[in-house]
């Protein structure tokens, strides 16, 4: 990067200060990572993840982790830290944050998971964790199924296209008998207040997002995508989170002889754009108080 076009990032930004947390989201692609980098380098910190795909171990190019060499420039934690078939939840990542808010290097928190960022700034309800009967029998429930057993007041809350949501709704109410918005209305006092924090947020235009999206899907082929991939297949199981990372389904239909290369790239290229979109859509609903960004132009 040269340094005009360092200077231009700067210019963009709210000063930074060096006593503060900084909060980096933004949809994937955007270049928050090497946001994160670079303001680690200049003003100092620890790069905390904020990630759902990228705390597992198996993914680093497929989740688009900082590379090894990134790592090295900057001390970087949570990232490949949990094997693929461990639970990890909003919770687990929360409750692995909050030591890091206090008595260490300042954090500069980074990721597209805006379930994490909320969590940290708005508070989590401390819901009992789901026994594991409970999880395998939603494995085998109906998206429609699952919603017909959720709450009206919860569905309200949620994305009811998303599975995870939804079951993650129904097995709570079928474990603890107390549905998850009356959980939700008892949550404690947050980790993080945002005003004790520097929030930024990307705001990106939206074709601009649309090409680096296509363009990385080839960058990632390139660095090793598929052979990462390879490596899990004797493991792969599609009811695991791990595996539900975008580009790990539809490179494992392509290994396993069910679409050309082309229909694959095309797919996780979908539904990336797809993802990004959602991610866009939470942001500007969830993150009306952070600071917006925008370096696409």
């Amino acid at each position: 990067m040269t340094d005009s076009e360092t200077q231009r990032i700067w210019d963009r930004l709210p000063p930074i200060p060096t006593d503060k947390p900084v909060l980096i989201a933004g949809p994937t692609a955007s270049g928050k990572s090497a946001l994160a980098l670079q303001i680690a380098e200049e003003f100092g910190g620890v790069i905390v993840n904020a990630d759902a795909s990228q705390v597992y171990d198996c993914w680093r190019v497929i989740s688009a982790r900082p590379s090894v060499e990134e790592e090295a420039r900057a001390p970087h934690l949570l990232y490949g830290h949990i094997a693929y078939d461990q639970d990890y939840s909003t919770g687990h990542w929360l409750r692995e944050v909050k030591p890091l808010l206090t008595g260490g290097a300042r954090p500069i928190i980074v990721g597209g998971t805006g379930l994490y960022f909320s969590a940290l700034t708005e508070g989590m309800a401390e819901i009992p964790a789901t026994p594991p009967e409970i999880r395998a029998e939603a494995d085998q429930l109906s998206l429609q199924t699952l919603i017909d057993g959720v709450d009206n007041l919860t569905l309200g809350r949620i994305d009811i296209n998303n599975r995870a949501r939804v079951q993650r709704a129904w097995e709570v109410q079928r474990a603890t008998g107390r549905s998850l918005s009356d959980w939700q209305s008892k949550t404690p006092p947050p980790a993080l207040d945002l005003k004790d924090t520097l929030p930024i947020v990307f705001d990106v235009d939206k074709q601009w997002l649309l090409d680096r999206i296509t363009r990385r899907f080839d960058q990632m082929l390139d660095a090793g995508a598929l052979q990462e991939v390879e490596a899990m297949r004797a493991l792969y199981d599609p009811s695991l989170p791990a595996f539900k990372a975008i580009g790990v389904p539809e490179l494992t239909d392509y290994l396993d002889g069910r679409l050309t290369l082309d229909t694959a790239r095309e797919r996780a290229t979908i539904a990336t754009r797809q993802f990004a979109k959602r991610q866009r859509t939470w942001f500007r609903a969830r993150m009306k108080n952070w600071i917006r960004v925008d370096f696409s132009k």
